[in-house]
């Protein structure tokens, strides 16, 4: 094998090395990443109560909680099943969107099966236009829950100088931050997936045209 051609296959083989490394993060990342929005969807921390706020509670996307002026119990309402015990047409909204995110981020997931079927350069740009897709979702999803601010039950909870886009007394909690964390990480990933996919089609391209050389240069000898 001449000097040149070793190189090239020594070069091939780091490059695929390096590739299946940074592949295996992409995986495991995607992974927690579907993790949290799974949690961001279900739990009710979306805002919450302060030292100043009239009742104690909390809010999500579908779920809530508001304590009891007498005997500070709280009392949970609201379903993702049932939109009417959902007290803001914004969050209804809300959750529609950030539930399709957290579909887009399963189903990413699922195509990983792909990878035993079809070329890994398309199976990546598949998975990073679910994952665009699922950052687009929750970016929708976070501007249009605080449009439901003025609802009776936040108010309630909050005081009457809640409006939309306005809290009042009440606090962010940690949910509604880990959902705008999430969109950067969903961006991340997408670009990373995009980029080996680009990888993987480069990749290819290069060890068919190196195997056409070889053959090439065979055929030539004999």
């Amino acid at each position: 094998m001449l000097p040149a051609q070793e190189a090239a296959k020594i070069y091939h083989t780091n490059y695929v090395r390096n590739a299946r490394a940074v592949g295996v993060l992409w995986t495991v990342f995607t992974i927690t990443f579907a993790v949290i929005t799974v949690v961001v969807f279900i739990q009710p921390y979306w805002i919450g109560d302060s030292v100043n706020t009239p009742q104690a509670g909390y809010f999500g996307l579908f779920h809530y909680c508001i304590g009891n002026a007498l005997t500070s119990e709280l009392t949970c309402k609201g379903s993702a099943l049932d939109f009417g015990s959902i007290p803001s047409g914004a969050f209804k909204t809300a959750m529609f969107f950030v539930g399709i995110s957290m579909l887009l981020v399963v189903g990413s997931i699922i195509c990983f099966s792909l990878f035993f079927f079809c070329n890994a350069g398309s199976v990546y740009k598949i998975c990073a236009w679910m994952q665009l897709a699922s950052s687009t979702c929750m970016v929708i999803g976070c501007m249009i829950y605080p449009d439901g601010w003025d609802s009776d039950e936040v108010k309630r909870m909050c005081g009457q100088r809640t409006d939309k886009y306005t809290l009042g007394n009440c606090t962010v909690r940690w949910a509604y931050i880990l959902a705008i964390i999430s969109i950067m990480d969903s961006l991340i990933l997408s670009f990373l997936a995009f980029s080996l996919g680009s990888r993987q089609d480069k990749l290819l391209n290069n060890w068919t045209q190196s195997c056409l050389q070889n053959n090439g240069s065979l055929s030539t000898e004999f």
